[in-house]
C-alpha cells in the first residue's frame, strides 16, 4: 500500500514538474518571439575606397577611432544586407575581433570600455578615465596633446555619455553628469561635438562660464570656422527623427577643422550611440537604421583617409548590446530579420574594421586596450 501511494505521488511530482517546465519553456518563447524584429530598409549605397595606401608603411599622422556603442556582428549583418549587400565598412580589406572584457567584469559597460580605447588600460565598471584604484589615467588627447596632436571627439550621444567622456574626464561615477562637465575646460580637445544644447545649459551656471572661456559655444555648423581657437557645437537635437544628417555632416567637419589646425596631426573619435540604445529596445529597426548612420560617418572618414594618405581608420564598438543574431533577408529588397536574446550587453566580442597606412598590424583579435595604445605607438613612434 505504502509503494503504491508513494509511486502515485511520485507520478503526480513528475508531471506537476513537466507542467512546470513546460510553462517555463512557453514564457521564454514568448520573449524570444518578442525580441524578433524585422524592417524593410532602402539603399543608401557606400563608399569605396581606393585603397591607394593601405596596408602600406607609409608615415600616419592622423587616426579617426570611430566606435557604434553596442554594434555586434549581428548589426552589422542586418545593416550590410539591408542596404542591399554593402557598407562602407564592410568594403574594407583590413579586420579582426575586439575583445571587450572590464577589470571587474566579464561584461562590460560603455564607461570601463571607452576608458579602455581612451586610457589603453582596463578599469572596472562604471568608471570615466580612471584607474581600478579611482587615480586618473591620461588619454589619448592628453598624451598626443603634450607632443604636438590636436584631438575632437563626436558623438550622437550627450558628451556627458560613458565614451566621449572618457577622452576628457575623469570621474568615478559615469552618472556624475555634473563633474563631467565641469572637467571638459580642463580637457586637451579642440572641437567636441554630441547632443545637446539643453543638456549643457542644465549645467551649473559657473561650468557654462568655464567652458564658455575655453571654447567657442556654438549651435549650428555654420558658426564653425577654422580659425577658432576651440569649438563646441551642441546641436538642438540627437534623436534619430530629428537630428538629419548631424553625425555625417558633423564627422566632416569635425575633420575639416582638426585638419586645419597647426600640429603633427590630429586624432578624431566618432560615436554613433544610439544603435546600444535600440539595442536595449530590442528595435530591429532602430539598429538597422542607427548602423546605416553610422556608416554613413565612416564613408566620410574614409573619404579623407583616401584624399589625405596619412589618415588611419579604426572601426570598432565598446561592446556588443541584444545578443543580436541576424537570421534572414532579401538584400534585394531591402528585407532582413533579426532576433535579440537580451535587453543588456553581451560579452561577444566585437567587429574591427581597419583602412590606411599599418592597417595590417591591426588585424586579428586584441583587447579594447590594445586598440589605444597601438595608436598612441603609431602616431609617435613610442
Amino acid at each position: 500500500m505504502n509503494y503504491n501511494m508513494n509511486m502515485k505521488r511520485l507520478a503526480i511530482s513528475l508531471i506537476a514538474l513537466m507542467g512546470l517546465s513546460l510553462g517555463v519553456f512557453a514564457q521564454e518563447s514568448k520573449k524570444v518571439n518578442a525580441a524578433q524584429g524585422n524592417t524593410y530598409t532602402t539603399a543608401q549605397g557606400s563608399y569605396e575606397p581606393r585603397f591607394a595606401v593601405d596596408g602600406k608603411s607609409v608615415k600616419v599622422k592622423n587616426v579617426i577611432l570611430m566606435i557604434g556603442d553596442g554594434m555586434g556582428t549581428g548589426a552589422v549583418n542586418a545593416a550590410h544586407y539591408a542596404n542591399g549587400g554593402e557598407l562602407t565598412m564592410t568594403n574594407l580589406r583590413a579586420m579582426g575581433y575586439v575583445r571587450t572584457q572590464s577589470a571587474d567584469n566579464f561584461t562590460t559597460d560603455s564607461a570601463a570600455s571607452g576608458t579602455a580605447y581612451a586610457c589603453g588600460q582596463k578599469t572596472n565598471n562604471g568608471y570615466v578615465g580612471v584607474s581600478t584604484k579611482g587615480e586618473p589615467m591620461p588619454n589619448l588627447p592628453e598624451k598626443l596633446g603634450a607632443l604636438g596632436w590636436v584631438s575632437g571627439v563626436v558623438s550622437t550621444d550627450d558628451l556627458n555619455g560613458a565614451t566621449p567622456a572618457s577622452f576628457f574626464a575623469h570621474e568615478q561615477a559615469r552618472g556624475n553628469s555634473e563633474a563631467i562637465w565641469a572637467d571638459l575646460p580642463e580637457s586637451q580637445l579642440k572641437f567636441a561635438s554630441a547632443g545637446a544644447r539643453k543638456v549643457f545649459e542644465k549645467q551649473p551656471l559657473k561650468t557654462q562660464e568655464a567652458i564658455s572661456a575655453k571654447y567657442k559655444v556654438v549651435f549650428s555648423p555654420e558658426e564653425v570656422s577654422a580659425s577658432d581657437q576651440a569649438v563646441l557645437y551642441l546641436p538642438e537635437s540627437v534623436s534619430y527623427d530629428q537630428r538629419g544628417n548631424y553625425l555625417p555632416e558633423t564627422t566632416a567637419l569635425a575633420i575639416e577643422y582638426l585638419a586645419a589646425q597647426k600640429g603633427k596631426g590630429f586624432f578624431l573619435m566618432v560615436e554613433g550611440a544610439r544603435i546600444d540604445k535600440e539595442a536595449h529596445s530590442n528595435n530591429f529597426p532602430g539598429v538597422v537604421k542607427e548602423t546605416l548612420d553610422f556608416d554613413k560617418a565612416i564613408a566620410e572618414a574614409i573619404r579623407f583617409a583616401d584624399k589625405d594618405g596619412h589618415t588611419l581608420v579604426i572601426i570598432s564598438a565598446d561592446h556588443e548590446t541584444g545578443g543580436l543574431s541576424f537570421n534572414a533577408g532579401v538584400p534585394e529588397e531591402g528585407y532582413t530579420m533579426g532576433v535579440f536574446t537580451s535587453r543588456g550587453h553581451t560579452p561577444s566580442m566585437v567587429p574591427l574594421f581597419i583602412y590606411g597606412p599599418h592597417s595590417e598590424e591591426f588585424t586579428g583579435v586584441h583587447e579594447n586596450s590594445d586598440i589605444s595604445n597601438m595608436i598612441y605607438s603609431i602616431l609617435t613612434g613610442k
